[in-house]
This record gives structure tokens, C-alpha cells and sequence, in this order.
């Protein structure tokens, strides 16, 4: 299904009738959506809108999956569900067009930002799988320690997810793993679970070593806020939750 297309998109929605749609389809490519901004607002704006008229219409409950770019990046601590937003990238600003169109459009809505997602292993085309593809011949890594972040893993996610829309709470949510760190933090403790401390040395690097098209944000550290004073944040910390996703595919390393 292609979710830019209104009418495939109304048609099946209506056919199906859901309970609940989870509306996880976007373009998470952020230098791509810098470089073409109607594609970036097409796909995670636009097409989101069609998502939410169709389950507004089939009186469905719809979850949106966010992220936190939708921030600037100039907090020193954690983001939380009450801090204002302001994108530095065109993909940050079209989801969080897509986050006004969701709780403007329904009454029934759960948005969840993501952080630095983290799954799937061999379909994996993110940070933690790129580094594990590197020790295998590589003796020095070198990973930014100037760009913060919370690493989000989707096993966690997807579980806690549940725990959530079954409180029937709508709303906006926060949804990390427990902790912040900087991506030569997760260098080095996959070098470390991995065994190859000896092996294989994490230098830290300034970010301006990786010039992209797409600015990114100093800081994309989320909070969960509100999990924690509803009690429902039972998202691991970061370092457990890699350390049980590196050693259930150790198999593959």
C-alpha cells in the first residue's frame, strides 16, 4: 500500500475496518529528505494526513511513530514530552507535521518518538549493525562523541508499545531505551561485549570528520516523562538491551 495514494489508502482501511492502525511507513532517510524536501512532507506528512482522515473516518484508533529530531538540539538535558519542538533538518520538521496532523485530525491517538532505533539485525542499515560489520576487519573504529542521543531498541519498543495503548491513555509519549549517550559510548561498548577490547580501539571523533547533507541536531535525547509518572516505563537501559541484541545474533558476527 502506498500511502501517499488517498484513495488506496481509504479503500483499504475501509475494507479492513482495524481496531487500531500503526502507521510506522516513513521516509527516515534524512539527507535524502533534506535534499528533496516534497518528498520529505509528502511521504511523513501528507501521507500521514491519509492515514488519519481514513481511521477518523473508520472510527480506528491510530498510533504514529515519531522521532526526536523533531527537536533543535540545544537542551543540555533530556527532551521531554512538554519542550517545544523546532527541527534543524527538513525529515524533523515533516514528522513533527505529521504529529500536528495526527492530533489535530483524531481523538483517539497515541504518537511515540523514537530515538536512535536500533533491530532486525541483517535489515539493520543503522549505527550498531555498520559498527559490528567493521570489527570484523577493522582494528580502529572511529565514532562522533559530539551528537547525543537515546538508543531505542524495537524489541523493547514494540513490547512496551502495547503495555501503553492498552491503558487507553491517548497521546503523546517519549519512548527510549533508559540512558543517553553519544555514539562513541555505543562504539565502545560493542567493542566490549563483542569480546575485542584488544583487538579493536574506538577513537572519538568530532562529528564535522562526517560531513552530510542534512544538519543533525547536537542533542536527541528523549526523556520518557510521562511513562514515568503514569508508572509504565519499563523500557531496559540502552547498554542491557545491546548487550541481549549483539548476543542473541552472535552467531552472525
Amino acid at each position: 500500500l502506498d500511502i501517499r495514494n488517498w484513495k488506496d489508502v481509504r479503500k483499504s482501511i475501509e475494507a479492513h475496518r482495524p481496531e487500531l492502525v500503526l502507521h510506522l511507513a516513513a521516509e527516515t532517510d534524512v539527507d535524502r529528505c533534506e535534499k528533496e524536501p516534497d518528498h520529505a512532507y509528502e511521504t511523513n506528512a501528507f501521507a500521514t494526513e491519509n492515514v488519519a482522515q481514513a481511521c477518523r473516518e473508520q472510527g480506528c484508533l491510530m498510533v504514529y511513530i515519531s522521532t526526536g529530531n523533531v527537536f533543535d538540539g540545544e537542551k543540555h538535558e533530556a527532551y521531554t514530552e512538554f519542550d517545544r519542538p523546532g527541527s534543524v533538518n527538513v525529515y524533523g520538521r515533516a514528522k513533527y507535521a505529521g504529529e500536528e496532523i495526527v492530533s489535530t485530525v483524531m481523538e483517539r491517538y497515541f504518537i511515540f518518538r523514537a530515538g536512535w532505533m536500533v533491530g532486525g539485525w541483517d535489515i539493520d542499515k543503522k549505527f550498531v549493525y555498520k559498527m559490528v560489520q567493521f570489527c570484523r576487519t577493522e582494528t580502529q573504529l572511529k565514532a562522533v562523541n559530539d551528537k547525543f542521543g537515546s538508543p531505542t531498541f524495537t524489541v523493547d519498543f514494540a513490547e512496551n508499545l502495547m503495555s501503553v495503548i492498552r491503558t487507553h491513555r491517548y497521546g503523546l509519549y517519549h519512548m527510549t531505551n533508559k540512558g543517553v549517550c553519544s555514539r562513541f559510548e555505543i562504539a565502545q561498548e560493542i567493542v566490549k561485549t563483542m569480546g575485542l577490547k584488544e583487538k579493536v580501539e574506538v577513537c572519538p571523533v568530532s562529528s564535522l570528520e562526517f560531513p552530510l547533507p542534512a544538519p543533525r541536531p547536537r542533542s536527541e535525547m528523549l526523556r520518557n516523562f510521562k511513562l514515568d509518572l503514569l508508572g509504565l516505563n519499563d523500557m531496559p537501559h540502552w547498554k542491557d538491551s545491546l548487550r541481549t541484541y549483539l548476543l542473541a545474533n552472535k552467531a552472525h558476527w
